[in-house]
């Protein structure tokens, strides 16, 4: 049965093309959704630029037709869906004194077409709670934008424990893999194999789905530029940032559980120590914790130092920096690799439109990014290059995000069966133990 779904302004201005997702069904979208767009254009964002996307997708759906009467979304399609913009705004089954915001405006259109509309059933999208909290409250269905939201309760871990006859962990200690297969699995993942007859038989793999094999991995005695890991998930995270072959790798974790410092560290390995890639190139997105401090003094460097500052924080440990090479006078290290061109540390806000060949490309804090700006990211990739996404998915300053449709998340579900791919979740905090009683109990 087909449905009518009145759009609100958030799922447009987070994502453009929502619109060609709803298939067969009817999309509505209030005057006060395309009056709001208006107001977003302008703005020199993520946001404004989608604002404007929106408006050139609906500029040229315009020419098949009226947009007040109805728009085929898909012209080679027979099922295709509709979309319309509602213009009549003048009756509303809602007090007079609530009709007063944007919100109400469009959920007395939703409400208004519930009356009217026997046939079909009217749905209510928004990424705000409140609408749709207020919606229920009237007896309308609402619903959140489902389409690149995750499931985070069963979001894949990256890592599989099982149990294996002997044989499987005798091949794997001679010969450093064994063919294996079982259903359910994923390329490169991580398994922790147990002998099924005594568990403290234990050997760590990594699978390979095109030959159906595992691959030991072995604990790294020589730790990555003084950074040796400290539980099994750090040393698998370890393994899958030196291996060459994964072009993409997500790594999530609560706070302190090491994935800014490995990746860093793989990187500097990589690039310094290898020559496998050009540039290490650190980027995370500006989002502040708590108030924001507002216009910073100085020039664009000087700006941007305070959201990076984390980053220099991880260089300043690894490079053996900090408090006594400056009570010496020395310069820290990373400043000398920033001006030889190997490291580069900057925002996400200049990344449209670059294209970033043989580069180990670290995003940290990837969770405050959407899918739309982690796709405009990804697509930024040339050729050798290999992509490191970090964050914590319960970790979030983006106001329209969440642990389900952050662009992490997505991330690791969309790209969770690709032999290119790997991901990896840090669950053992090993900043300190203030830290991680901290990241427990709080």
């Amino acid at each position: 049965m087909r449905k009518i779904f009145v759009l609100d302004t958030n799922i447009l201005l987070t994502n453009p093309n929502s619109i060609f997702q709803f298939e067969e069904h009817e999309i509505v979208l209030p005057i006060t959704v395309i009056e709001e767009i208006d107001n977003f254009k302008s703005k020199q964002s993520e946001t404004g630029r989608n604002a404007r996307e929106i408006s050139r997708i609906l500029d040229r759906l315009r020419t098949r037709g009226t947009l007040s009467q109805g728009i085929p979304l898909f012209e080679d399609r027979d099922d295709s869906g509709m979309i319309r913009v509602h213009l009549n705004q003048t009756a509303s089954i809602l007090p007079e004194h609530l009709v007063q915001n944007a919100d109400n405006k469009i959920l007395s259109v939703a409400l208004n077409l519930q009356e009217q509309t026997t046939d079909k059933e009217v749905i209510l999208v928004s990424k705000d709670a409140n609408l749709r909290i207020k919606a229920d409250a009237f007896g309308l269905k609402a619903e959140n934008y489902e389409a690149d939201r995750v499931d985070v309760s069963r979001l894949y871990t990256g890592v599989s424990t099982l149990q294996v006859d002997k044989d499987v962990i005798n091949n794997l200690y001679a010969k450093r893999e064994a063919e294996f297969e079982k259903d359910g699995l994923i390329a490169n993942q991580y398994l922790i194999l147990e002998d099924e007859n005594d568990s403290n038989q234990v050997v760590y793999g990594a699978y390979n789905a095109a030959e159906k094999k595992v691959r030991m991995v072995e604990n790294n005695p020589d730790g990555v530029w003084g950074i040796f890991p400290r539980n099994i998930q750090q040393n698998f995270a370890l393994d899958a940032l030196l291996n060459d072959d994964i072009k993409l790798l997500t790594l999530s974790g609560g706070a302190g559980t090491g994935k800014t410092l490995l990746a860093v560290a793989a990187g500097l390995a990589k690039t310094t120590d290898e020559d496998k890639y050009h540039k290490l190139l650190v980027s995370r997105p500006i989002f502040p914790l708590g108030r924001d401090v507002g216009f910073l003094p100085g020039d664009l460097d000087e700006k941007l130092n305070p959201w990076m500052q984390p980053i220099f924080d991880n260089l300043e440990l690894l490079l053996g920096g900090g408090v006594q090479s400056k009570k010496k006078g020395t310069s820290r290290g990373y400043e000398e690799l920033i001006n030889q061109g190997i490291l580069a540390v900057e925002p996400l806000t200049y990344i449209r439109g670059r294209s970033l060949p043989n580069q180990f490309f670290i995003v940290d804090e990837a969770q405050n990014l959407t899918p739309h700006e982690i796709k405009t990211i990804l697509t930024r990739a040339g050729d050798d290059t290999k992509v490191v996404l970090t964050g914590d998915p319960y970790q979030i300053d983006h106001p329209y995000l969440d642990a389900e449709n952050n662009g992490l998340t997505y991330v690791i579900e969309r790209f969770k069966n690709c032999d290119i791919a790997a991901h990896v979740t840090l669950a053992k905090g090993e900043r300190s133990g203030l830290a991680s009683l901290a990241a427990k109990l709080l």
